[in-house]
């Protein structure tokens, strides 16, 4: 089972290869990167939440716009070359930094035109 996203703009979005595409739709690889870092009080809070339950709201909320900054490279990077959507989208994320104070979410995916 695939996730599938069209935007009004008529520009879609898959996790899956939808039937009937051809190799000659597809335009490239694409991909889109965002890196976040941790603030101090953003940090002390989630301590908090791990002792006494709970989820981290600040690190979802920032997680979140990093993801989206993300899709948003994504797609820029495939209308670039002319693609009216992007299949096989794959999501990863990563911790960096020597404290482990940043994470990186990629995207990446072919773009096609359909």
């Amino acid at each position: 089972m695939g996730w599938f996203s069209k935007a009004p703009t008529g520009f879609f979005l898959s996790t899956t290869t939808p039937p009937g595409v051809e190799r000659d739709q597809m335009l490239g690889v694409v991909h889109g990167e965002a890196i976040i870092g941790a603030n101090i009080f953003r940090d002390m809070f989630s301590s908090i939440r791990d002792v006494v339950g709970g989820r981290a709201g600040g690190y979802e909320r920032a997680l979140s716009g990093a993801r989206d900054a993300a899709v948003e490279d994504l797609v820029e990077s495939a209308r670039e070359l002319g693609a009216n959507g992007v299949i096989g989208i794959d999501f990863d994320y990563e911790v960096l930094g020597e404290a482990n104070g940043m994470m990186m979410v990629a995207v990446s995916g072919t773009a096609v035109k359909l």
